[in-house]
């Protein structure tokens, strides 16, 4: 017999969707321009175009560390680990 695993096909899966939304949205966000290229409202004398992109800062680290942590989860629960192989 042969040691090569066995290649399964991708899997759409409710979680893994949620995982692309978490990381395609700030990248839409700050795609679109048009959105947030004003001045008003100023947020302590800031323009809003300068304090709309680093609140996606924040955003964007949460919403990376949620996507991994569902991953991590994702990956736990079909029995992958840290070699890439299923057990």
């Amino acid at each position: 017999m042969s040691d090569v695993p066995e290649v399964r096909p991708p899997v759409v899966t409710p979680v893994r969707v949620v995982i692309a939304v978490c990381l395609i949205a700030p990248f839409v966000a700050m795609l679109w321009v048009g959105s947030y290229a004003k001045t008003d409202p100023a947020f302590i004398g800031i323009p809003f175009f300068y304090w709309y992109q680093m609140l996606w800062v924040l955003i964007s680290t949460a919403l990376t560390m949620t996507a991994y942590k569902l991953w991590q989860r994702d990956q736990r629960s079909r029995g992958v680990h840290k070699g890439g192989e299923a057990k």
